[in-house]
């Protein structure tokens, strides 16, 4: 069931691909703000970051980190490698799914993922996934859309479901802390902002028997 749901999501991002960053310059100048940079700034130098898309994040890491990046869209990565490029760090680009990562348990120091769970067909798989791949002590760093504290702003999300359903058929609004928490990380940042329809969360995955 999962190939079947990956198999639509790939689809829907190859046909997006074109566009992406045209909307993205948009989106990010009047909700996402500095959230990218304050991802990036922590990530620490072996760092996976899940669907990375057309690399938007990927001129904001540090010099000297190495950073491998994953994503379900061919169509998405071939955007996204002048930007592995030109990124002060050093990227490997990867085509993998979220919800199953090729890599070993404690492979990494750090796990980012920007603006991607909400789109998710499986987003509590992608969470587990990330805890598995990071090391104990690692940090896991996400930024994303959640339900806004304004009721009024609300009401506009709710209605713009369907629209936001016709980029990615698998959107839903996510709230990304009770997923993190019912995994197993100890969450060390929460911030809110943009009519708190914006969160970014840092969080640390325990060592065993902590």
């Amino acid at each position: 069931m999962s190939g079947k749901r990956d198999t639509r999501v790939r689809r829907s991002w190859n046909r997006n691909a074109p566009w992406y960053d045209r909307c993205m310059r948009h989106y990010d100048r009047l909700l996402v703000g500095d959230g990218r940079s304050w991802v990036c700034a922590q990530a620490g130098w072996k760092v996976l970051e899940v669907a990375v898309g057309t690399g938007l994040n990927l001129p904001h890491y540090p010099a000297g980190a190495e950073v491998i990046g994953v994503d379900l869209s061919p169509e998405m990565l071939e955007r996204a490698r002048p930007r592995a490029a030109a990124s002060p760090a050093a990227v490997t680009l990867v085509e993998a799914s979220a919800m199953a990562l090729p890599f070993s348990d404690a492979h990494f120091g750090t796990v980012v993922c920007t603006l991607a769970l909400c789109c998710m067909s499986d987003e509590r798989a992608a969470i587990r996934e990330m805890h598995r791949v990071l090391r104990p002590g690692g940090r896991l760093l996400l930024l994303d859309h959640i339900p806004s504290t304004s009721l009024p702003v609300r009401a506009v999300q709710r209605l713009a479901v369907p629209l936001l359903m016709t980029v990615s058929s698998d959107y839903r609004p996510r709230r990304p802390l009770l997923l993190v928490e019912q995994t197993g990380f100890s969450v060390t940042r929460r911030e809110r902002y943009c009519l708190g329809m914006m969160e970014c969360i840092a969080a640390v995955k325990e060592p065993a028997g902590a």
